[in-house]
């Protein structure tokens, strides 16, 4: 006779086949500030201020796509922000110290944010520390390791075309950053809705437990998943840097907080097994279009901290409440 394992009712183990599932609540919220701003300033609804408030979401956004799958499968990343300086200051010192090509070092600092996920990953699995500590640690060595490659100076001027890749708005639209971004979002959607390796995160975060039961390595799509978060580091560490033609070890420092933010005020649970590329998209461009919004209304940067954190706190209330509802 076939055992059978009951499923947690409050838990997800399968995402819905919607880009916004469980999102339509920030969504909405979405839209609410989309229609206040318009009201308080005359610029913010242009084109030109639209395609800003992309601009400056891009890096936040590459970040928050790695940290959904990290918060899937029930587990933190305090280190992104670290690990993208230490790729911007790997690729800038590859590319002016060592006199290696632009793009060879473009790849290499990418793949030192995937050893430092891998790292991490190793951590959590095989020495059994918590998701919390292993990337505090990790946050701690890729600081310092950005600061010790040039002895905490900055790296500045690329080659014209790499800054480009940033400044440059295509056919007057999009740079081919945010370009990038968009198809990310579309490659991660389609990976964790239709990919059975997709939905076995969910599955992970839903139980562990459970997941191994059921034949899934758990601790290989661990060690997977945070390797893929710090690769997206690196990729947001390239991004930073072509648009600030610069790399700079104090780069990404709260980038791990407003990463978090994003996916959990798009629907994830922090406690694993919710979440979706769609809602951390509406997650990104809520915090995007509320600094833009406070910037033109000339709110102060503090007073910003203050107001996103609100949101935050309101965000984890809703969820924690929703959850309670479902038992």
């Amino acid at each position: 006779m076939e055992a059978r394992i009951d499923r947690p009712a409050n838990r997800t183990f399968l995402p819905r086949f919607s880009l916004t599932s469980g999102a339509q609540g920030p969504l909405i919220g979405l839209i609410l500030l989309c229609v206040i701003f318009s009201f308080t300033s005359d610029h913010f609804l242009s084109i030109r201020n639209g395609l800003n408030v992309l601009d400056q979401v891009t890096v936040l956004g590459i970040l928050a796509i790695g940290m959904t799958a990290v918060i899937v499968i029930g587990g933190i990343d305090l280190s992104v922000g670290s690990v993208l300086a230490l790729s911007m200051m790997v690729m800038g010192w590859l590319a002016r110290d060592m006199e290696l090509p632009m793009a060879l070092a473009i790849l290499l600092g990418i793949g030192a944010g995937a050893v430092c996920g891998l790292a991490s990953g190793l951590l959590i699995t095989m020495a059994r520390l918590p998701a919390f500590i292993a990337t505090l640690t990790m946050m701690s060595v890729a600081r310092g390791l950005a600061n010790i490659l040039t002895d905490g100076t900055q790296i500045v001027g690329y080659p014209d075309w790499f800054t480009a890749l940033a400044t440059v708005r295509n056919f007057g639209f999009l740079s081919l950053t945010v370009a990038l971004f968009l198809v990310l979002v579309v490659v991660s959607w389609l990976y964790l809705t239709f990919r059975p390796s997709g939905r076995n995160l969910y599955a992970i975060g839903g139980s562990r437990e459970v997941a191994r039961l059921a034949g899934i390595h758990v601790g290989r799509v661990t060690i997977a998943v945070y390797a893929a978060a710090g690769a997206l580091a690196g990729v947001a560490g390239m991004a930073l840097a072509s648009r600030l033609d610069s790399s700079q070890p104090s780069a990404g420092l709260g980038y791990e907080l407003d990463t978090i933010a994003a996916v959990v005020i798009g629907g994830a649970s922090l406690s694993g097994g919710v979440g979706s590329i769609g809602g951390t998209v509406v997650g990104v461009l809520i915090i995007g279009v509320l600094r833009n919004g406070l910037n033109l209304l000339g709110v102060s940067p503090f007073v910003q901290q203050v107001v996103i954190g609100l949101v935050i706190a309101a965000a984890v209330t809703f969820d924690t409440l929703g959850r309670r509802n479902n038992r």
